[in-house]
């Protein structure tokens, strides 16, 4: 199931076209996406990631799980030439086509590329950070948001990519579950899914409200 089956495909062609400008570097990633059936936030939800990016005058960024490059480099804009986008993967090939990406579009100066388990990765980092992508395992984003919540401030962004559907993710089993029920048979992405939003919409410390486009983008900001 797609977000196709919640809203027409033409929202999401719309949204892009009113938001950000692709450039070369994004319908080359764009098309590689297409090409190879490969997961990426896509432009309509790249471009709200650069401005929450600016609405929150993001200077450090850190991604669970970065792919090729997609969603930082969408980020990276948004960022002051000093700033940090810390990109974590664990495929190193894809991490390299990352760092390649963001020479090209000149980001370079602000990208920091680890390879390896995001959450190993997180305990190295002091904080802040202003804005936080959660975008890898996602039976394990619950356990992502308690390991980065103590360094986002308040006014930072936690945003969780497939809030509501990816490959894994059967959408009538997590709404049931986002309703209440707990003896659901369901993938274990579902009930991740679901334990995650359960997590961060019961923080007293956090606000979190719902993006629809793309597969879905849990977007909670930190209020206290």
């Amino acid at each position: 199931m797609d977000t196709e089956e919640f809203l027409p495909p033409v929202t999401a062609s719309f949204a892009a076209a009113v938001g950000p400008d692709a450039d070369e570097v994004v319908r080359e990633m764009d098309a590689r996406a297409d090409r190879e059936g490969f997961p990426t936030v896509g432009p309509a939800v790249g471009g709200w990631l650069r401005l929450l990016a600016r609405a929150v005058d993001a200077e450090r960024v850190f991604e669970f799980g970065s792919g090729f490059g997609y969603s930082a480099y969408w980020v990276a804009p948004a960022l002051p030439t000093d700033g940090e986008l810390v990109l974590t993967e664990v495929d190193a090939d894809e991490l390299a086509d990352a760092r390649e990406y963001l020479a090209r579009g000149g980001y370079a100066d602000r990208a920091v590329f680890e390879a390896g388990d995001a959450l190993a990765t997180v305990e190295r980092y002091e904080g802040p950070f202003d804005l936080v992508l959660l975008d890898h395992e996602k039976e394990r984003y619950a356990e992502a948001f308690e390991a980065v919540r103590e360094k986002v401030p308040i006014g930072g962004i936690v945003c969780a990519d497939n809030a509501m559907t990816a490959g894994p993710i059967e959408f009538d089993a997590l709404r049931e579950l986002v309703a209440g029920e707990s003896d659901i048979d369901t993938t274990d992405a579902t009930h991740g899914i679901a334990e995650y939003l359960e997590t961060v919409r019961t923080d007293p410390a956090f606000e979190t409200t719902l993006l629809p486009l793309g597969e879905g983008l849990a977007v909670s900001i930190r209020t206290g």
